[in-house]
C-alpha cells in the first residue's frame, strides 16, 4: 500500500540533546498507526515535525509524498490535528468554532456548511451546535476538537492523546467514532498513554524511548513476542513470594521470565498448569492473578517500570 508518512533516519536535535534519534517508520494510506512511549520518548517532537510546526534536523520525512522541509504549506493542507489541549474559542458557539476553522483552509462556504453538519452529526453534537463552549462537557469538547480537525477533509488525522481525562463512556464513544473514520479511509496517527486504547484501535504501532524505536508491529504480535500469551501476578508476602518463585522458576525454564517490581512479581511464559501449582501453594489464592498478557506488559518490559518525569 502507498505510504502517506515515510520517515528515514528522522532526527530532531536541541543542542546536544536528541529528542528524536534516527527514527525509521512508514504509515500506509488508510492505516491506524500508533506512537507509544513514556514521557520524553520523542512522540510529540515526531508529531510536530510531521505537522510542520517543528523543523527536521536531519533525515527524511515525507507526508503524502511531499518533503516536509520544502512543502510545508501543502503538507499542512493534508492534515487534521487534534492536540492534547481543547484549544477551542470560548467566545464562539460550537458551530462558529467550526466555521472559523474552515476559513483557515479556504473551504468554500457551501462546502464548509455540509462538512460542519456532517461533523456535528458524526460526533453527536447536533443539539449543541448553537451552544457556547462553556455548555459542553469534557467529552463533548474532545469530540468537537475531532470534528474541527475533519472540516478540511484531511488525508491524515493526527490525534495527540485524544481521550486523556475522559470518563469510560466518553472514551468508548470516541473510540467508536475513530473506528468509523478508519472504515471511511482516513489515515490516523495516534499517541496515547492508554495501552488498552492503542491495543483496541491500532493496526500497527511503534513503541519508542529516548527518541528511538524499540519495537514495531501489530499489537497482538508484539504481545506474543515480548510477553507471551498469559501473565501470572503474585501479590504475596515476601517470604511466601520467595518460596513460590523458587518453585516456579525451574518450571518455566528458558522460555519463561520472572520480574519482581517492589512487592509484586510478574511471571511471563506461563500456562494454566503453572497457575494451578502456584494457587495451591499460596495461603491466599485471591492474591494470585492469572490473566491474558496485554500491551501494557510489552510497554513496561521494553521501556522499564521506573517513573519518568
Amino acid at each position: 500500500m502507498t505510504a502517506i508518512i515515510r520517515a528515514e533516519a528522522l532526527t530532531r536535535r536541541y543542542g546536544d540533546f536528541f529528542a528524536v534519534a534516527g527514527l525509521d517508520f512508514e504509515v500506509a494510506e488508510g492505516e491506524f498507526f500508533g506512537l507509544l512511549g513514556p514521557n520524553g520518548a520523542g512522540k510529540t517532537s515526531t508529531i510536530k515535525m510531521i505537522a510542520c510546526v517543528q523543523d527536521v534536523t536531519d533525515g527524511l520525512l515525507e507526508v503524502g509524498g511531499l518533503d516536509v522541509r520544502t512543502n510545508d504549506r501543502a503538507v499542512k493542507s493534508l492534515i487534521g490535528m487534534v492536540p492534547q489541549d481543547d484549544n477551542l474559542d470560548e467566545d464562539l458557539t460550537v458551530r462558529r468554532n467550526l466555521e472559523v476553522y474552515a476559513r483557515y483552509f479556504g473551504v468554500p462556504r457551501h462546502l464548509a456548511k455540509e462538512r460542519i453538519e456532517e461533523g456535528l452529526a458524526l460526533m453527536q453534537l447536533d443539539e449543541k451546535a448553537d451552544e457556547p463552549i462553556s455548555a459542553l462537557s469534557g467529552g463533548m469538547k474532545r469530540r468537537l476538537v475531532i470534528a474541527r480537525a475533519l472540516v478540511n477533509e484531511p488525508r491524515l488525522l493526527i490525534l495527540d492523546e485524544p481521550t486523556t481525562g475522559l470518563d469510560p463512556q466518553a472514551r468508548h464513544l470516541v473510540w467508536r467514532k475513530l473506528r468509523l473514520l478508519r472504515e471511511r479511509g482516513t489515515t490516523i496517527l495516534l499517541t496515547t498513554h492508554y495501552m488498552d486504547e492503542a491495543e483496541q484501535l491500532c493496526d500497527r504501532l511503534i513503541i519508542m524511548d529516548n527518541g528511538k524505536a524499540l519495537s514495531e508491529g501489530r499489537p497482538r504480535d508484539l504481545i506474543a513476542e515480548h510477553a507471551g500469551r498469559e501473565v501470572l501476578e503474585l501479590h504475596l508476602p515476601p517470604e511466601e513470594t520467595a518460596r513460590v518463585v523458587e518453585r516456579l522458576a525451574p518450571m518455566l525454564g528458558e522460555s519463561g521470565r520472572i520480574e519482581q517490581v517492589e512487592d509484586v512479581v510478574y511471571a511471563y511464559g506461563v500456562d494454566e498448569a503453572h497457575y494451578r501449582t502456584v494457587e495451591e501453594m499460596a495461603s491466599d489464592p485471591y492474591r494470585v492473578i492469572f490473566r491474558r498478557a496485554n500491551l501494557e506488559d510489552v510497554f513496561l518490559t521494553l521501556t522499564g517500570r521506573g517513573l519518568v518525569e
